[in-house]
């Protein structure tokens, strides 16, 4: 089994960054393809960025060039650095682990607003 805690967010103005942090307990860390989510109020949740066991990485299209995500398996932590943040970015952002489980944390408030 694994559990997975998100920080890292917060209010932060347009034009901003800021860098998520997922770390997990448990083992097998790093036999997981990772990703980060989002949910906006009143919106479904959707893929932000994937990361394969191998790095292999992938965006939506909408963060594609701003945000990067990364692992580190020695420290069985997922980031996700977020550049020029936009308020349509403002979500509630949730880390996954993709197994024959898939295991969610509680998720991390992003809030970009002036």
């Amino acid at each position: 089994q694994v559990q997975l805690v998100e920080s890292g967010g917060g209010l932060v103005q347009p034009g901003g960054s800021l860098r998520l942090s997922c770390v997990a307990s448990g083992s097998g860390f790093s036999s997981y393809p990772m990703g980060w989510y989002r949910q906006a109020p009143g919106k479904q949740r959707e893929l932000v960025a994937a990361i394969s066991r191998g790095g292999v990485t992938n965006y939506a299209d909408s963060v594609k060039g701003r945000f990067t995500i990364s692992r580190d398996n020695a420290k069985s932590t997922l980031y996700l650095q977020m550049n020029t943040l936009k308020p349509e970015d403002t979500a509630v952002y949730y880390c996954n682990a993709r197994g024959i489980i898939t295991y969610w944390g509680q998720g991390t408030q992003v809030t970009v607003s002036s």
